[in-house]
């Protein structure tokens, strides 16, 4: 796992500064703290920080092939590595280290481009081809790896963290307030753009070539959900997952390192563990995380269940209320795009703790994605079921919903209402939207009028539009879970596991998410995802065995932060200070009122912590990255 960045100028007679090649790999050095190296030759500079993981040694980038004609900074992992060498060894191809990232430049020396489609891992990569004059750069299937890029007429410039390219003189900073309304909308920033002008993100399952100054992008993987053909049954599904699981923990165990679990309690992260057990006759470290005050939901009794299970070597912390406010600043100058996660903060506090005993950790992440582990997959399923029964019936159960709001209170169920008249997959945009009010979340409420004019929803939602057209006469289920693996999946969860790992340099690996377990959970029926109100039915029962029943059985609650609380509590005074700030009224984007107004509804019971934990993090990604502060609150 490393960092990596770069430049190449268009004009072939410019030249590229090696300072300013080492000032872009400075920033990131969290990234690749053990070693560093860059290639500058003419128009490009290739720059990099280790963080050594496999040929602790020999592993030093920019790493060319024999005759110094292809050089390669690369991130990540590829996990078939070991077998791509020995055919690249066939082929006649001359190794001088043991290396994944050796196995590559040899790869692309054969195939061109289409070495992707060989490469099996997590990765994000540039490559210069000295003698063709192409940089071709390339990201992994899922977007576990991130790579920013800022494409001007004179130049491309590139890097895993926007802070790189953001270390470049000729690269402004800039706001593209026309994607503030998306960012509220989903609470990340689903798709290529981001908050800065000119900067981008290769999406997943892209690459990038450029020659003679001329971009040319292309997808090299898609996640298919084929109608699925009779094939196996039950049992022999689940003789076949757990098979493939099995497999690709094996892989994902692949270290020069002490490689660890991150338990979160749940289903996924112990059968990753119990899998991973299975791989190695060395003791695993285990690490989970809590949180102080009352009424908390606590994971770490039945992580540390799984861990006793399993005879690891435990490790779990509690964070506070002043320890997730004190790393705020932090929060926002790592994550580098506004993402409304507050889990976030509490996955970098664990993984420094981790970083004092492995380098390497595992997680259960993807699985919910993957299997459909999330309610709102079934309760969309079964509303689409429910619907089937046409108008009246819709009508009727409609109503129904509405006078027991009115009379008991908003339920669970009482975002579903709005849906009954609403045809799928229209209305559903990703896990974290809701299009059913002036904007995202509630905050049109929340805009100035200018602002509110200006706003055009149909840009806001240009990501998902053709998601949608792409799954439409899909299931409900496969829609619901494609268009999620191309934005919440890449934009939100995988952005938080990277940027947050990394502030600590540590390398976070994701069995669930191998492509290969990706591509076999979507050519499964939806009801051996969803079997009634089952979720992650098969996933479930591949691993019964091996998780304990309080934990098989008990019910799912993702990872509880209690920020709702402390908003209301602790930090209550630091969210006033902060958005009722002139700073941040006079930007024109908000109402001053409205905003003292969400507040107040805050403090007296109704919740809206979500929306002001999006404007927070909004406000102060602007005073980091717009106007360069350190913010200290």
């Amino acid at each position: 796992m490393c960092g990596i960045c770069g430049k190449l100028a268009f004009d072939n007679q410019a030249t590229i500064s090696p300072s300013l090649v080492k000032a872009m790999a400075d920033t990131i050095r969290h990234r690749g703290p053990d070693d560093e190296g860059y290639y500058v030759s003419g128009p490009v500079g290739l720059g990099f920080r280790r963080l050594s993981i496999i040929d602790l040694k020999s592993g030093h980038q920019p790493l060319s092939n024999e005759d110094g004609s292809i050089w390669i900074v690369f991130n990540g992992e590829i996990y078939n590595y070991q077998d791509l060498r020995a055919f690249l060894l066939e082929k006649g191809h001359v190794f001088k280290t043991r290396t994944d990232t050796e196995v590559i430049v040899h790869l692309y020396e054969e195939f061109g481009p289409a070495c992707l489609e060989k490469l099996r891992g997590m990765f994000s990569f540039a490559v210069w081809d000295q003698n063709a004059k192409t940089l071709f750069l390339a990201r992994d299937r899922v977007g576990i790896k991130p790579l920013y890029y800022h494409l001007t007429d004179a130049s491309l410039v590139f890097a895993s963290e926007i802070k790189a390219i953001l270390a470049d003189p000729s690269v402004e900073r800039q706001v593209a307030p026309e994607f503030i309304d998306r960012f509220l909308t989903f609470l990340y920033m689903p798709g290529e753009e981001t908050l800065l002008k000119g900067i981008h993100k290769l999406l997943p399952g892209h690459y990038l070539l450029v020659k003679d100054g001329k971009p040319v992008i292309r997808q090299f993987w898609d996640l298919q959900f084929a109608e699925p053909v009779q094939g196996n049954g039950i049992e022999e599904t689940e003789a076949d997952l757990l098979s493939l699981l099995s497999e690709t923990v094996d892989l994902h165990m692949i270290a020069d390192v002490p490689v660890g679990v991150l338990l979160s309690g749940g289903v996924d992260s112990t059968g990753v563990l119990s899998l991973a057990v299975d791989q190695t006759d060395k003791k695993i470290s285990t690490f989970t995380v809590g949180f102080s005050g009352e009424e908390v939901a606590d994971e770490r009794p039945y992580a540390k269940l799984a861990a006793q299970r399993y005879g690891t070597q435990h490790y779990e912390m509690t964070i506070t209320a002043k320890d997730f406010a004190a790393f705020l600043p932090k929060y926002v100058w790592h994550m580098e795009e506004p993402v409304c996660e507050p889990p976030a903060i509490a996955l970098y506090y664990v993984s420094k703790l981790a970083r004092d005993h492995v380098t390497v950790l595992l997680s259960g992440e993807g699985g919910d994605e993957a299997f459909a582990g999330y309610s709102n997959y079934r309760n969309l399923v079964w509303l689409e079921r429910i619907k089937g029964g046409g108008p009246l019936l819709n009508g009727a159960l409609a109503g129904g919903m509405s006078l027991a709001n009115s009379l008991f209170g908003p339920s669970r169920f009482s975002k579903y209402v709005p849906l009954m008249n609403d045809r799928f997959p229209d209305y559903y945009y990703s896990r974290t939207s809701n299009p059913h009010r002036t904007t995202g979340n509630g905050l049109g409420s929340v805009y100035s009028a200018d602002f509110l004019r200006a706003v055009d929803r149909e840009r806001s939602l240009e990501p998902v539009r053709t998601l949608q057209a792409h799954v439409r006469g899909n299931s409900t289920l496969d829609a619901m879970l494609y268009i999620d693996t191309k934005t919440w999946l890449p934009d939100d969860l995988l952005i938080k596991a990277d940027k947050m790992t990394m502030a600590n340099s540590i390398e976070l690996r994701v069995p669930l998410l191998d492509h290969k377990v990706l591509e076999f959970a979507a050519s499964l029926p939806s009801n051996f995802k969803l079997n009634g109100l089952t979720t992650k039915f098969i996933l479930k029962k591949a691993l019964s065995e091996r998780i304990p029943k309080e934990i098989r059985n008990r019910k799912k609650t993702g990872f509880p932060v209690p920020y709702e609380s402390w908003l209301r509590t602790d930090l209550k005074d630091l969210v006033w200070n902060v958005l009722m700030d002139g700073r941040t009224t006079d930007r024109g984007y908000f109402s001053k009122a409205a905003i003292e107004g969400l507040l107040r509804a805050n403090s007296n019971g109704n919740n809206c912590s979500k929306d002001i934990f999006s404007l927070l993090s909004l406000e102060l990604w602007q005073r980091t990255f717009l106007e360069g502060e350190q913010v200290v609150l």
